[in-house]
């Protein structure tokens, strides 16, 4: 009795100085993810982001929710600046989700190894808004299965379920699928006893969109529904290869970037991923899922299905491990706890190789954010364009070498606006590439 109390005793332990070993290392990849990138890790919705937290309490655009932009303005009041606001706000991302896991018991250890995927590490250190609304698909996860397992029942339910939602919707419109995912789950199984908790909790939510469409969108924007659905945007064959592509990458534990040029490593990186992927389906039909975790893989599903078919009539990016993460989320953690029940501490090795993979391909592509800041900084204040709003001319958003410099600029002063106009190039306070790289030489990323 006392060696297996011994025993017992000495893995918990060991792994605990795993987990703690993985949670500093994870925020300090973070931390060089961002800082060993030549733009910060930004993209063009980076520089909407920054300029709506800028402007607000003026309403910039309605193209995504105001929760991202508001969450960076809040840290601005600290003293940060639009940029570094953005990265603080993935880090205590991060940190919540550990600290609450752990506060709540719930899926810690699965959390610090999803935390730990290169693929989420990304994420935290992304100035985009999938940063701020994980937390949020954690806070939701908890709540439904406080609901499910009836420690939350009737109105009480229904209100904490209700407030879930609408906080993510406020963050992302994606939500809007987990919100139909949530519906469609008590439809399915209405003669539960929580059934009736998931049904009104999604009505709810689905009056809130509506009434906020109207509102606020229209308010602002009336021509919004007209100017991003379009029908038939792209042909079937299309996006089945960039849902195949994409779900390989998202579900790829140790590298989630495809080389956009080809190559025999995509076979190597996509083959990983369905491999991954056959794997995640064999353990969840041969290990029954308990009911919350039903409930999770569910809404996940429905998550990934509608980012498919909105395709079809609303310009969003191709499937990617971002778009995915706030459905893959909840299959990653069940995933986890599944292979923790057949390999213990074993699978830390999982995170423990993505932290290693992350690692080499951050040092391999790194560039110099701190350096380059640097050198616009200057030009910024040379030319006296460091306080005043900005043109930024490109043929098309896609030209991503070109545009990595108005990414760069509005990392000092948020107030870009992208112009496709060649006559506004003749304003002073326009700007292009060749103006800027002219005057100035930035660390390039050779892995573009």
């Amino acid at each position: 009795m006392y060696c297996k109390i011994h025993y017992f005793s000495s893995m918990k332990f060991k792994e605990k100085h795993i987990q703690i070993s993985m949670v500093i290392i994870t925020l300090v990849m973070t931390i060089f993810r961002f800082l060993l990138n030549e733009k910060g890790r930004l993209n063009p919705d980076s520089i909407r982001y920054m300029r709506a937290a800028h402007v607000f309490p003026i309403i910039d655009n309605t193209t995504t929710p105001l929760g991202y932009p508001l969450s960076i303005k809040f840290f601005t009041f600290f003293g940060f600046d639009e940029f570094w606001s953005s990265k603080v706000v993935g880090i205590l991302a991060f940190l919540f989700i550990i600290c609450f896991a752990w506060k709540k018991k719930f899926y810690f250890r699965e959390t610090i190894i999803l935390s730990a995927l290169f693929s989420f590490l990304s994420i935290y250190s992304y100035t985009m808004s999938e940063e701020l609304i994980l937390p949020f698909v954690f806070l939701f996860l908890y709540t439904a299965m406080l609901v499910i397992i009836g420690k939350l029942e009737k109105w009480k339910a229904v209100f904490y379920l209700s407030l879930a939602l609408i906080a993510l919707y406020n963050i992302r419109y994606s939500a809007l699928f987990i919100i139909a995912g949530t519906g469609l789950y008590g439809l399915i199984f209405w003669k539960r006893k929580y059934s009736f908790s998931f049904i009104i909790s999604a009505a709810i939510s689905c009056v809130f969109i509506v009434l906020y469409k109207f509102l606020f969108i229209d308010y602002f924007n009336a021509d919004y529904v007209k100017t991003f659905l379009e029908m038939g945007l792209h042909p079937t064959s299309q996006l089945l290869v960039e849902l195949f592509q994409g779900l390989c990458t998202t579900f790829n534990p140790f590298i989630h970037i495809a080389n956009p040029g080809g190559g025999k490593i995509n076979y190597i990186i996509y083959g990983i991923g369905f491999v991954n992927i056959l794997l995640i389906i064999c353990l969840f039909v041969k290990k029954k899922l308990s009911d919350p975790e039903f409930f999770y893989v569910f809404v996940s599903v429905i998550g990934i299905i509608c980012s498919y078919f909105i395709q079809y009539f609303y310009s969003v990016n191709p499937i990617d491990y971002r778009l995915m993460a706030p459905f893959s989320l909840p299959i990653w953690i069940v995933y986890f706890r599944k292979l923790f029940q057949i390999f213990n501490l074993k699978v830390y090795v999982i995170g423990a190789l993505s932290l290693l993979s992350g690692a080499a391909f951050t040092w391999l592509s790194k560039g110099n954010y701190l350096e380059n800041r640097k050198e616009i900084t200057q030009f910024l204040q040379s030319e006296k364009l460091d306080k005043v709003p900005l043109q930024f001319f490109i043929i098309e958003e896609k030209d991503l070498e070109k545009i990595q410099v108005a990414e760069l600029i509005s990392t000092i002063n948020p107030q870009v606006s992208l112009t496709f106009k060649p006559e506004d190039t003749l304003k002073r306070t326009t700007l292009t590439r060749y103006k800027v790289l002219q005057k100035i030489k930035i660390d390039k990323n050779k892995y573009q």
